[in-house]
């Protein structure tokens, strides 16, 4: 059975990944790690207790932290705008134990904007209105909430460190969203981008009534979404039967 307050299981589950993670040390071509779960859990905690007390149709569930987006907030694709003035949540951020130089964490002062969260969460409410409106029936997380930096401040994502040191970063992480969706008892569980459903498929045969399927996820890196991403998301997410068509 769920829990009867499902922000107090995410809350729970937060703070065990958090703390399952912080020991973990990794080789290069990681030279920083960043977990927002420890330096921004003020924002992570107010974003799940606001908006993770209910039951959900649908999760979509993200890769990990963007570098001006939950990097900063501590909220998933947290761009600072959507944060600050959609989701109306703005608290105090700490700073990561090692910083890189040129990737400072300056919580909602950061001036740069994460394209993939003002896609997304520009798209839910282009959809929905307010935000409560959104998650009356949704929620995003992230599977993973390390940042992987290079020596020279570049991203890293999980296929490029070594497969024996993601071991227990994915063993912690799958335990985490097992925990997320055993609160949260989602009809769907969307993966952004191909990665996230990859890791959302592993579930299967805990939730085999589950649905789980992908949209496309909205990096400015990837052609396709640059051309009319809330389109083709839309579309996708119709289709499936996930939203009715508009």
């Amino acid at each position: 059975m769920p829990a009867a307050s499902p922000h107090l299981a995410l809350i729970s589950a937060a703070h065990s990944l958090r703390d399952t993670l912080k020991p973990l040390r990794f080789s290069p071509p990681v030279e920083f790690v960043y977990n927002p779960l420890e330096y921004a859990a003020e924002p992570h905690e107010l974003y799940l207790t606001r908006y993770g007390s209910t039951r959900k149709k649908v999760v979509f569930l993200g890769m990990n932290p963007g570098p001006f987006g939950m990097t900063q907030t501590g909220v998933p694709f947290g761009e600072i705008a959507a944060v600050r003035d959609w989701l109306g949540i703005k608290t105090a951020v700490g700073k990561p134990p090692k910083e890189h130089p040129k990737r400072p964490v300056v919580g909602f002062d950061c001036p740069q904007s994460e394209v993939s969260g003002r896609r997304l969460w520009g798209l839910f409410a282009q959809r929905f209105g307010p935000a409560e409106n959104f998650f009356a029936d949704h929620f995003v997380a992230n599977y993973c909430p390390l940042v992987f930096m290079s020596e020279t401040g570049a991203n890293l994502t999980p296929d490029k460190i070594r497969p024996a040191e993601m071991e227990p970063v994915f063993r912690a992480c799958d335990e985490h969203l097992h925990q997320l969706v055993e609160a949260l008892q989602p009809e769907w569980l969307i993966g952004v981008g191909g990665f996230a459903e990859g890791r959302a498929l592993l579930l299967k045969p805990a939730f085999p009534k589950m649905k789980i399927a992908r949209i496309l996820h909205p990096s400015p890196a990837s052609p396709a979404a640059n051309k009319d991403w809330s389109g083709n998301v839309t579309r996708t997410l119709e289709k499936l039967g996930v939203w009715p068509a508009s």
